[in-house]
């Protein structure tokens, strides 16, 4: 019996080695998100390895881009704190995709209209689970949380002032968005940004579809400049910023 337990548990170890080996491989030589930053209107906070993006929208309210990992928000509330604000004053939430460190808080600002890719709205409910290798692996229940304005690609959502144009980029999720505000690109897990500037595409170990999420890159890239869009800076969600567009062009057209 001894010997089964202590074959049991060596297997338990190497398991472990070799899941926190490929978590080290896929998160390692990223920039780091820098708290704080603030591009215009805009601020990135972080909460633990997730940047949320607060977007200034007039004098008493404010929209986010995302939530984060924790669920009660004590980052974000002591960034609403800072600016005089309550949880009240987030007037929308916009939803890169529905993994749990993205949409930890939702159920912390009442006042909120939720917003998601139609697509991407049973995974933020708790409907339906993702498919990646990891996300997979976690029962599917029931968050709590109502998705009060579905989205569509090419959808221009206005927050008080302030156009905000999304963008599908399927891949990471079925549903994962780009939002592009005042000349700030979000792009949650469909990207990061590595130490030495370049793009790299979604972590396979924790996306749906790797080839599918390179393909809406290309898409998007090409769709931003046939748009004439001004892109100022790039905001993933796990790493930190670049700036203006030429990382994803660079990554759009094998350069990477």
């Amino acid at each position: 019996m001894k010997r089964v337990l202590k074959i049991a548990g060596l297997v338990l170890l190497v398991f472990i080695v070799a899941i926190a080996a490929v978590l080290a491989v896929t998160f390692m030589g990223r920039q780091p998100i820098v708290d704080g930053q603030e591009f215009g209107e805009i601020r990135i906070v972080e909460d633990g390895f997730t940047a949320v993006g607060v977007i200034a929208i007039n004098d008493r309210q404010v929209a986010l881009v995302d939530t984060g990992q924790d669920a009660a928000g004590e980052v974000i509330k002591r960034e609403l704190v800072r600016r005089q604000l309550q949880p009240e004053s987030v007037a929308a939430i916009l939803v890169t995709h529905g993994h749990q460190d993205h949409i930890g808080a939702l159920g912390q600002f009442p006042q909120a209209q939720i917003m998601a890719l139609e697509a991407e709205v049973p995974l933020v409910e708790g409907r339906a689970g993702a498919k990646g290798p990891v996300p997979r692996l976690f029962p599917v229940s029931p968050t709590g949380v109502t998705v009060n304005r579905v989205l569509h690609d090419g959808d221009v959502v206005m927050l008080d002032t302030f156009p905000v144009r999304v963008y599908a980029v399927p891949g990471h999720t079925a549903g994962s968005a780009a939002y592009l505000v005042n000349g700030a690109l979000f792009i949650g897990d469909s990207a990061d940004i590595a130490s030495d500037g370049r793009m790299q595409g979604s972590p396979w170990i924790f996306s749906d579809s790797q080839s599918e999420n390179r393909e809406a890159l290309v898409r998007l890239e090409q769709r931003l400049v046939s748009d004439g869009a001004s892109v100022k800076v790039i905001i993933p969600a796990h790493s930190g910023t670049a700036s203006g567009l030429a990382a994803l062009t660079a990554f759009a057209r094998g350069n990477e």
